[in-house]
């Protein structure tokens, strides 16, 4: 049966759509030459159901048999599928590259679809820039008015505060990186390559990082005002940019109107009174009697809101309410704090609002582990979140190029072809470092990171005056540099979203999560490594077919990393060395290359110590050779 494969062809045609489901034509054509066709099934599931359809027989056309049933599918991010047929009395399941004639099937050999759900497309594939808005840029002229529990830094060159100042202050520090500050670098951001900006929250807040929101409709005042978010966004979109603000909605301050624990605000907060009109925004529970508050990880300065209050649903997403101000003032998505604590009902709900303003609109979540397998449905529904932070992949991208780790590596590419919806995979957040993290440059550089760390990005020693000191040597730097550069390019040619976290590409350095924070050196800036940004950046704008091409990993092993990247009509193949060795290379010459991109000294014969090579082929004149 094998030779006549590739002959057999289906099509899944969507004929109907409504609010919450959607119905599809399964059509497949099977060569008479195999035999008499008894029987063709088509087989569907998803992590809650299998579905099993008898396909009927419609018409022999053309030398095929032809099969044909109409399934009607529930709204769902990810649905795997294959066929069985009974040929001359004999069973086999018709699966993604081959048919076999034995029941063992697992997702590896299943196709993907989904019903109902799609991420824009203006977030597949693209090149995004994450900014630390208060370390950015300065735009503004006017002077920064003393606020209470805030510290202004006399100039931009100065150390930014690791760990609490001596009354136990934290984050307290603020430079004044503004949203006029960002518009004002918009010519430097576009020079990137870059379509998306990502900037940290915006609102009014406690801390420099604001995290802690204390209103969400007034943006912080050594951020701007809603006026320079409307500005920014309008500028943006001038140029093909679009806007992707951070949403805290888990928590909020406990320095805020909503729950004023000091007394700073007007209102009446939820610690001052249960009366309070914000009171159901906080979870609570009884001990004793007496009722106590939630707090995000025990943090007393960050209570948790209730995903499941109706009160605390209608001000976020309801009509009129923070995330209708935000898109009335031109973002274009959402990136969600800790999206994995936030309940399903109220992700469900932002969609709702999102789609309600923009119907393009994006969501991005922050979950650090693979979101299909969270046993949630915030993603795999199609009814909450687009796309995620890509954790998983940069953790094993990492411990490859610095420890050798090929093994978690593979797996992790086996998971985001198999377990991920297709538009997902394209869109989802491939990072060179962000404010949680160490810098990328530090990692690749130095010995401050064990292999045994939960996160490759973990450094070793935690003294924050350590951290706060450290500077790694020319000769760490170097290092670094060269294994960060062969990392990018990986990141480059790899599905998702390519985001360069503000400074990473200009060699910023940063050893734990608070010291990765260091205002941007716009007067010190490592052009050597901006140029290869920059060009990164050419390479994602004028190969746009990798922003949905199918990835295929071909060869992994101690050394190299070798991978596919192919649509109908166009082909790369992407060789990386990660070692600090010259590899060889037996590469037809005999082919015609529309393409060459080459790190360092790589060509067809050999790939250059931490080098790299990819070739792109006109797909259809190669498979036709």
């Amino acid at each position: 049966m094998e030779e006549y494969l590739k002959y057999v062809d289906f099509e899944i045609d969507e004929k109907e759509k409504k609010d919450d489901r959607s119905l599809y034509s399964v059509l497949i054509r099977i060569p008479m030459d195999m035999g008499w066709v008894d029987q063709a099934k088509f087989f569907i599931e998803n992590e809650n159901e299998r579905k099993v359809f008898i396909m009927h027989h419609v018409e022999n056309k053309d030398g095929y048999a032809c099969f044909q049933v109409d399934v009607d599918l529930p709204i769902h991010a990810l649905y795997h599928y294959y066929f069985s047929l009974e040929v001359n009395h004999q069973f086999f399941y018709y699966k993604k590259n081959h048919i076999e004639d034995y029941s063992s099937i697992s997702q590896d050999d299943m196709w993907k679809m989904s019903s109902g759900f799609s991420v824009p497309d203006w977030a597949k594939g693209k090149m995004m820039y994450h900014i630390f808005l208060d370390r950015f840029h300065r735009g503004s002229d006017d002077e920064l008015l003393p606020m209470n529990n805030r510290v202004i830094h006399s100039s931009w060159e100065e150390s930014p505060m690791i760990g609490p100042d001596e009354k136990k202050r934290w984050n307290i520090d603020f430079y004044g990186g503004d949203l006029k500050g960002i518009e004002e670098k918009l010519d430097y951001i576009e020079s990137l390559g870059v379509s998306i900006l990502y900037i940290s929250p915006i609102a009014f807040s406690q801390s420099n990082h604001r995290y802690d929101t204390a209103d969400y409709e007034m943006i912080d005042p050594y951020a701007g005002d809603l006026d320079d978010l409307k500005s920014l966004c309008d500028s943006a979109h001038k140029r093909g940019m679009k806007v992707v603000i951070d949403a805290v909605f888990n928590h909020t301050g406990n320095d805020s109107k909503y729950f004023n624990q000091y007394g700073n605000f007007d209102n009446i907060g939820a610690y001052q009174s249960s009366n309070s009109i914000y009171f159901p925004f906080f979870r609570t529970y009884q001990n004793n009697g007496e009722i106590c508050f939630d707090y995000w990880w025990g943090m007393k300065n960050l209570p948790v809101c209730d995903g499941y209050s109706k009160e605390w649903q209608e001000y976020i997403y309801g009509e009129g309410g923070v995330i209708d101000l935000w898109f009335s003032l031109g973002i274009d998505g959402l990136r969600l704090d800790v999206a994995d604590e936030l309940t399903d009902e109220f992700i469900e709900g932002i969609r709702k609002a999102v789609k309600r303003n923009k119907e393009d609109g994006f969501i991005l979540g922050e979950v650090w582990k693979n979101p299909m397998r969270m046993n949630r449905g915030y993603l795999s529904s199609g009814k909450g979140m687009d796309s995620v932070m890509n954790y998983p992949l940069v953790d094993a991208l990492i411990r490859y190029f610095k420890y050798e780790d090929k093994e978690k590596l593979r797996e992790v590419f086996r998971q985001l072809k198999t377990e991920y919806p297709d538009d997902t995979l394209y869109s989802l957040m491939n990072f060179t470092s962000t404010h949680d993290i160490s810098r990328a440059i530090n990692i690749f550089g130095t010995k401050e990171f064990q292999y045994t760390g939960e996160w490759a990005w973990d450094p070793s020693n935690h003294d924050l005056n350590y951290q706060k000191s450290f500077k790694m040597s020319e000769e760490e730097y170097r290092r670094g540099k060269e294994i960060y550069k062969t990392y990018l390019f990986a990141l480059t040619f790899l599905p998702g979203i390519l985001s360069i976290f503000y400074g990473d590409e200009v060699g910023v350095e940063g050893l734990g999560n608070l010291a990765n924070r260091k205002p941007f050196p716009w007067n010190d800036m490592d052009l050597d490594l901006l140029e290869f940004v920059k060009w990164m950046g050419r390479i994602r704008k004028r190969e746009s077919f990798l922003e949905k091409a199918d990835f295929r990993l071909i060869d992994l092993t101690d050394q190299y990393l070798y991978f596919e990247r192919k649509d109908q009509d166009q082909l790369a193949q992407v060789f990386i060395n990660r070692s600090s060795n010259k590899i060889p290379l037996d590469i037809s010459r005999d082919c015609y290359y529309l393409e060459t991109y080459s790190l360092g000294d790589s060509n067809l014969e050999e790939l250059d110590s931490h080098g790299a090579l990819v070739l792109k082929k006109n797909n259809r004149w190669y498979h036709n050779f």
